[in-house]
């Protein structure tokens, strides 16, 4: 780490066994990313006229030294999907450099302050038929090896080259503001770009940034967002206070119901949960008939976009907008990485979540795929059944190589990551009942594993559990092992997790699903 990078980089603070009496800025935003899932499905019912002009009039950002193309780089060969780098700003300017007003700032309950932490990062997968879409969160706190500012938060990467080519510049003798301050926010991209890419595996085509206020400005323009809580819940740091139930939320306390943290079992993890909970719903108004067919209600969305949205000047819209074009709200989904631990403790005592690099590549490997066309034995359709894979052994990669090849066979793999310590002693398939046939089928293909059942899977999906004694087929090609993989664990890591498996999100059905 370059004596520079020590003195412009901000030493987070320790954990704290009691709450903040303060909660301002970026932290009350880590679902603002929101708008732009919904900005990036909305483009495919705007028209291509409308989509062509909102295109031109939405800030750009150059020089970002992006992939073009897309794809996972350690797998056979790129798949040629669109990956694209949803970023949420702690901002009080919109997106073409003006001021909020004063009543648009106290809308947002987001003080005064503003800083350059990242604090929502999600990555969205297309692929080229625009059938679907994955969104995968990354979450604020998860702990990383930066090559230039060492061992840190991913949401602080963003600020810490930002800094850096700050003082760069006006040592350089550089004195316009303006210059200054954009080629130090590309700087930040760039860096924030580049971590992703080494924690995932995965090569970013395209970046999207939005501000805070278009949170509220995108969920208010199509008449609000419904959203579930499985118990009524009140959290006086994030202003959140609300029922139990169905019910639908405007801009102002959508932003309290993402904001929300404290009384959570999970703490940020149940947040992001929400978060993509709301996004789903978002997402499902955007692409509804009602939404699409009213003239008001685009041109608002239009106007939230092009107030809050910064995207990169090589993303071709209207190209982008035919790959929409057939997209439903049941295809598109959301998952967040595989953690270790939520309550782990950094270099300087901060909280932190840490990862198994390992793990988030074999998880982006099986969750997208390395084959743009998987192709199951001739005569045998592609089950629809949704499996997750469990790794219980002492085997880093097991649960990876597993997942691999169950999706070279055809299955959907929604979900791999390390099972809770103790809970399995030998590998076995779980599911919601013993005579489940998608079960006894997998079961028999990954060498007659025993089948346990389990209340919390529900009907539809399975659990693989690959335990020391698994035996079965996998992929040698699941995750080709690079020369320096950083499979080594950054920081300190806390209590195991109680609970291993996240619900995947998906943007269908007629009601929310509920979340806590």
């Amino acid at each position: 780490m370059s004596n520079r990078s020590r003195l412009v980089r901000d030493i987070q603070p320790a954990p704290r066994s009691t709450p903040r009496t303060q909660q301002k800025g970026s932290r009350l935003l880590r679902g603002v990313v929101a708008g732009v899932s919904a900005l990036a499905l909305l483009f495919s019912g705007l028209g291509y006229a409308s989509v062509g002009r909102l295109g031109s009039e939405v800030a750009g950002t150059g020089n970002l030294q992006l992939g073009g193309g897309g794809g996972i780089k350690h797998g056979d060969a790129k798949d040629g999907a669109t990956d694209i780098l949803l970023v949420g700003s702690d901002s009080r300017s919109d997106a073409q450099g003006n001021r909020l007003t004063p009543e648009e700032i106290d809308l947002l309950h987001a003080g005064d302050e503003e800083n350059d932490n990242t604090d929502t990062i999600m990555l969205i997968r297309v692929p080229n038929d625009g059938s679907s879409a994955t969104a995968i969160s990354l979450p604020r706190d998860t702990y990383i090896h930066d090559p230039e500012h060492g061992n840190m938060k991913i949401n602080g990467v963003y600020k810490s080259y930002k800094d850096d080519r700050e003082i760069e510049l006006r040592e350089e003798g550089r004195t316009d503001e303006s210059f200054i301050e954009n080629e130090a926010k590309d700087a930040g991209r760039r860096g924030l770009i580049q971590a992703v890419s080494n924690l995932t595996g995965i090569t970013v085509d395209h970046y999207a940034e939005i501000g805070l206020l278009g949170f509220v400005l995108f969920t208010d323009a199509v008449g609000g967002v419904d959203v579930c809580l499985n118990d009524a819940t009140y959290d006086e740091y994030s202003g959140a206070d609300f029922q139990a139930g169905y019910q639908t939320l405007g801009g102002p306390q959508a932003l309290a119901f993402v904001r929300q943290r404290h009384g959570l079992p999970r703490g940020d993890l149940d947040r992001i949960v929400r978060q993509q909970a709301f996004m789903a719903s978002l997402v499902q108004k955007v692409l509804s008939s009602d939404t699409l067919t009213n003239p008001s209600k685009l041109t608002e969305l239009a106007e939230a976009a092009r107030r809050s949205v910064i995207i990169d000047k090589d993303w071709d819209i209207v190209s982008f907008a035919t790959q929409l074009q057939n997209l439903a709200g049941g295809n598109v989904r959301f998952d967040t990485i595989p953690v270790t631990s939520v309550d782990g403790v950094g270099d300087y005592g901060e909280s932190i979540i840490t990862v198994d690099p390992e793990e988030v590549k074999a998880f982006f490997t099986s969750l997208l795929g390395t084959k743009e066309n998987p192709n199951p034995a001739a005569g045998e359709q592609q089950t629809p059944v949704t499996v997750t894979v469990l790794n219980a052994s002492q085997i880093s990669g097991l649960a990876g190589s597993v997942a691999g090849w169950l999706r070279d066979d055809g299955y959907r793999v929604t979900s791999v990551s390390n099972a809770q310590a103790g809970l399995y002693t030998n590998s076995q398939v779980v599911a919601a009942t013993e005579d489940d046939p998608a079960a006894k089928e997998l079961a028999q293909k990954l060498g007659g594993l025993p089948i346990a059942t389990s209340t919390t899977v529900d009907p539809g999906s399975v659990v693989v559990v690959t335990a020391g004694d698994y035996q079965g087929p996998k992929s040698d090609n699941a995750f080709e092992e690079e020369e320096d993989t950083g499979g080594t664990v950054v920081g300190q890591p806390g209590a195991e997790l109680e609970e291993s498996l996240s619900p995947t999100i998906t943007a269908e059905g007629n009601r929310p699903q509920c979340v806590n």
